[in-house]
């Protein structure tokens, strides 16, 4: 049976004027900042992503005194990994390498009132303990350190998790 064009056309409009009033209902029932309907300017479609990336300063596994007074111990790596090992006194802050350290995470760290902030990662490259230290160093934190090597490297003989 050949399509009847009239009844094809009707139902295209249809879909297209549900769409169109379902968009609208849409965007009329945002929250936030809503969906302009016709744009003033042209989309930006490359737009860089913020580098909040300080300095931190590579610190030997062997060089690592776990117990020293003022020093505050990050690990990077995943919960699990930490839950299997993890220096002890270590605090536990997942890097994310698509987020920045949220602002909780940082007060997280800030609530040690350490003098010092020594992060350990998975040693990967990139590691991720080197990439939360120059981080968190990025969101204003001070005196911030990373294990080169991270926990396998301290996990090793001679290392300070030893």
């Amino acid at each position: 049976m050949p399509p009847r064009w009239p009844a094809v056309f009707r139902d295209a409009i249809l879909v297209v004027l549900l769409g169109a009033g379902l968009a609208l209902a849409t965007n009329a029932a945002r929250r936030e900042k809503k969906l302009p309907l016709i744009a003033r300017t042209a989309p930006e479609t490359l737009v860089p992503c913020p580098e909040l990336k300080g300095e931190a300063t590579a610190l030997a596994p062997s060089a690592l005194r776990a117990s020293e007074a003022g020093t505050a111990l990050i690990d990077a790596r995943e919960a699990e990994a930490f839950a299997r090992w993890h220096l002890p006194g270590a605090l536990s802050l997942p890097f994310d390498y698509l987020e920045p350290p949220s602002a909780e995470a940082v007060k997280r760290v800030l609530a040690t009132r350490a003098r010092r902030v020594v992060v350990y990662g998975d040693g990967a490259d990139p590691d991720s303990g080197e990439q939360l230290a120059r981080a968190l160093a990025g969101r204003g934190i001070r005196n911030v350190a990373f294990v080169k090597g991270g926990a396998p490297a301290l996990q090793t003989p001679g290392g300070a998790g030893r």
